[in-house]
């Protein structure tokens, strides 16, 4: 006699919800549990639950929580598209990328994180890296100029989406109880508005839109970003120039004529 002839059912639930996940269904649901919770909310337990399965039958798919954490980052860097460099200007391209990586970010603030704690590295964001370097490569960067260029904008991208990543993730801390985030974090900048209206220009922009926790001014990414490419495509020009002779003079002599 087997053991479900005389429990009367199947001994471990777990495996029969192990057999019908897929582990794209978890890494999706983990995607729209962090979307909502953030790093902080997420635990196989809430994302069985979302997945109608035992926090076991999760493990079983990916191992971990770091591990599935790793899938979810590496799956949002799928979502940012390639311009053929070979069809498109570089400056269009990188802009591009540049948009859709920040716009990216913002949609799961929980990646700016993530980068922060865990290491999130596979082939989405491998797929990205290599086709940045090779649209730099076909403006004119070589070598480790490729490489500089690419983290130049990187860098500045996700510095971009710091501000409104730590708004979002401030928001679900103060709303979690029940609370009002909107109400409790205008409570809590009161102090700080008190603290900026000490100083002359900080208390002429209270009233605006950068006054925002995390806020910026409208525009100021693209700003940034063009000015970023401006300076990139200055350095292209300048090693575009051919080499100075060392025997070519430097100005007119100020030597005296000889007798």
């Amino acid at each position: 006699m087997n053991i479900v002839q005389v429990h009367g059912r199947v001994p471990y639930p777990w495996r029969m919800p192990r057999d019908t996940l897929t582990r794209e269904q978890i890494v999706k649901a983990a995607v729209e549990l962090l979307d909502a919770e953030g790093l902080e909310g997420l635990n196989m337990r809430a994302l069985g639950r979302r997945l109608g399965s035992a926090a076991t039958a999760v493990y079983w798919h990916v191992g971990s929580k770091e591990n599935l954490i790793a899938l979810a980052g590496d799956q949002a860097w799928n979502e940012i598209t390639l311009p053929d460099p070979t069809t498109t200007d570089w400056r269009t391209a990188v802009t591009r990328m540049a948009n859709d990586l920040y716009a990216m970010v913002i949609r799961h603030p929980w990646v700016v994180q993530a980068l922060g704690s865990y290491v999130v590295y596979g082939p989405g964001k491998a797929r990205h890296d290599d086709h940045s370097l090779a649209i730099y490569e076909a403006a004119g960067f070589t070598g480790e100029r490729a490489d500089l260029a690419m983290t130049t904008v990187f860098t500045f991208v996700l510095g971009n989406a710091i501000g409104p990543a730590a708004a979002a993730a401030l928001a679900r801390k103060l709303g979690r109880g029940g609370g009002n985030a909107t109400e409790l974090l205008r409570d809590r900048l009161a102090g700080a508005r008190e603290v900026a209206a000490r100083f002359p220009r900080l208390r002429a922009r209270l009233d605006t839109a950068a006054a925002g926790y995390g806020a910026a001014p409208e525009h100021s990414f693209e700003f940034g970003l063009q000015a970023v490419l401006d300076g990139l495509e200055a350095q292209l020009v300048a090693l575009a120039r051919p080499p100075v002779s060392r025997g070519a003079s430097a100005g007119p002599s100020r030597c005296r004529p000889g007798p």
